[in-house]
């Protein structure tokens, strides 16, 4: 395993950001001058409450997630040549927020360091200048990047198939469900809503009252 003591007698691996998608850009590759101290992943899911009167805790439904968020503090710096921060490293980033013609939409990056850290387009980046040449060129910044994921809806129902009829579930009743949409949505067959039913001692299919919890039984 490499630690610390041995990797210290190794050159670095240099973190960098490239355009994936449009290809053939002139500049693919955007390498930052330093690494990344620390970076911050960020991911949050969306659930509705059930207002049911009389309990103290509302049983909560999912209603979908929310992209990933990559978030870094990076440093830029041409201290040791005295070239213009901006025309080297600053410019090409802020690009990255720019409507691409191709796409009609900014690009689609990749920030890697040794290894793909994360993929997705560019949501806010913040430029501090800090350091200056007597004429007033900057030559170092400070960048605050926040990067949003990018997985085609392709990919991730592929990745993700919600149907798993081999698995007991609950399902909190909303208005305008059926018991042959919960079975659509359970198992990808709206005929087996009998055995929801079965499950739940439903004497009149056509009655749910919304904030009903369900059973939906796994099928043999």
């Amino acid at each position: 395993m490499l630690t610390p003591v041995k990797s210290a007698g190794q050159s670095l691996v240099k973190a960098y950001l490239e355009i994936l998608v449009p290809k053939n850009v002139p500049v693919p590759i955007i390498p930052l001058h330093f690494n990344p101290t620390e970076y911050q992943l960020q991911k949050t899911n969306n659930f509705a409450e059930i207002p049911i009167p009389g309990l103290e805790s509302p049983p909560i439904q999912f209603i979908r997630g929310t992209s990933e968020k990559l978030v870094a503090d990076l440093v830029v710096d041409t201290s040791d040549t005295l070239e213009d921060v901006r025309e080297i490293y600053t410019d090409a980033l802020r690009d990255l927020m720019r409507i691409n013609a191709e796409l009609h939409a900014p690009p689609i990056v990749r920030l890697t360091w040794d290894t793909q850290v994360f993929k997705g387009v560019v949501e806010s980046l913040n430029i501090t200048f800090t350091l200056f040449k007597p004429d007033g060129i900057p030559i170092r910044a400070k960048l605050n990047l926040t990067l949003k994921e990018y997985r085609p809806v392709d990919v991730q129902v592929k990745e993700s198939p919600k149907s798993s009829p081999d698995v007991e579930k609950r399902h909190i009743v909303r208005r305008g469900d059926s018991l042959a949409s919960i079975a659509s949505m359970a198992y990808g067959d709206g005929s087996q809503w009998r055995e929801i039913a079965r499950s739940n001692g439903i004497q009149d299919p056509r009655r749910l009252d919304p904030g009903l919890e369900l059973v939906v039984p796994r099928l043999r």
